[in-house]
């Protein structure tokens, strides 16, 4: 199947080709990282992660939002997702590329991803993130592509590919789990030191993924002929709608525990993040952009004739995904390290160096996506025709 993502139109191979371009301008800043180490990047001794853990941390949630397709579609039998199940699974697919592409950036030197292999310690969360994500992009590339081969074929799937189905429903809310385990089983750090991290974790990650494979779907419906459908688009936007809320209302739950029971620890992270710290607020308009826009897209999803309109559904889509975008991939790992273990206050912002190979990450998983999305896509025309 793979043939067909070797045939397409002018704008398919320029697209291809400007996002390789973006990939090899990254990737000679990456170059520099490798001489140079994590110097060029803005962590340092109290910020010791940074915008690329930010970033894997974010795509874990998109990768784990594909089973609010999954889930509805295997154990409730709801047809309407049956035409896109595999574009989620696809996206999942790219979503954890970069999610360990982000990894290998932040570890300086790739080959210490090894250790996690040859000095195996059960006891680390890292050590099951590592099994949970390299685990799950296994079941999504080979449930999708067993899948659409069936489809093409005109034949049932085979009888373990459903069982992988149902084990990668568990596995895509235990990836963002662990991921969430990551931080708040640090005991120094009061901004993640909550239970309630995980829930937090996996309802931003069930409003953005699939606010994300709707803009796709949008895009898929215009650039090919294949129609993702708009029963599904239109329950992926109440899913959307609940998981936001949910989202913003554990947020304050945190803010609530914190402010009422007056924890020093905890209260200073919030503090910072909102109000900042002296001359120190590079992050104030950014936590306060993130708020306005999952509050403002809230009030908008509950009103059925805005949510179900075609015309406002990728603002809104773009609302949700820049707002957790900015409130778990910038405010979530840079407010947990300021202030300091010793209430110091010490900023970190990414330099250029560092945004520009995230942007080369970034393209990498849109390149795996176009081409995974031009596979399906032209199988599905074919069986439709």
């Amino acid at each position: 199947m793979l043939e067909k993502a070797l045939s397409g139109s002018r704008n398919y191979w320029l697209w291809l080709a400007g996002l390789m371009a973006v990939i090899a301008v990254a990737f000679m800043g990456y170059m520099e990282q490798w001489e140079f180490g994590l110097g060029i990047t803005g962590m340092s001794r109290d910020v010791s992660w940074g915008f690329y853990i930010a970033q894997f941390t974010f795509l874990v949630g998109v990768a784990a939002g594909g089973v609010m397709l999954v889930l509805p579609y295997y154990l409730h039998d709801y047809k309407a997702f049956g035409r896109i199940t595999i574009l989620g699974e696809f996206l999942a697919v790219a979503a954890v590329v970069m999610c360990l592409l982000f990894i290998l950036a932040d570890l300086g030197q790739p080959k210490r991803a090894m250790n996690v292999v040859l000095n195996a310690t059960p006891y680390s969360m890292l050590f099951w993130d590592a099994i949970v994500l390299n685990g799950y992009l296994l079941l999504n590339i080979v449930i999708g592509w067993k899948l659409l081969e069936a489809e093409r074929n005109g034949v049932p799937a085979p009888k373990w590919v459903k069982f992988l189905i149902y084990v990668s429903i568990p596995w895509a809310f235990g990836i963002h789990t662990v991921t969430a385990y990551l931080y708040c089983g640090l005991p120094g750090r009061g901004y993640w030191l909550t239970a309630i991290l995980a829930p937090r974790f996996l309802a931003s990650a069930f409003a953005a993924g699939p606010s994300f494979l709707i803009l796709l779907c949008f895009i898929v419906r215009k650039v090919t002929k294949f129609d993702p459908g708009t029963k599904a688009m239109q329950t992926l936007m109440k899913i959307i709608t609940y998981a936001l809320i949910a989202n913003v209302f554990f947020f304050l739950c945190e803010v609530f525990t914190v402010f009422y029971s007056q924890i020093p620890e905890h209260m200073d992270h919030l503090k910072y993040l909102f109000f900042g710290h002296g001359d120190k607020v590079a992050l104030v308009p950014w936590m306060w952009t993130s708020m306005f826009l999952m509050i403002s897209a809230i009030i908008l999803l509950v009103i059925p004739k805005i949510r179900n309109n075609e015309k406002y559904m990728p603002f809104l889509c773009i609302m949700v995904f820049i707002g957790t975008w900015i409130d778990k991939g910038m405010g979530m790992i840079a407010g947990g390290f300021v202030p300091n273990a010793m209430h110091t206050y010490h900023e970190y912002v990414p330099t250029p160096l560092e945004i520009l190979i995230t942007v080369g990450v970034y393209a990498t998983g849109l390149l795996v996506v176009t081409i995974l999305y031009k596979i399906a896509t032209r199988i599905k025309e074919e069986v439709n025709a």
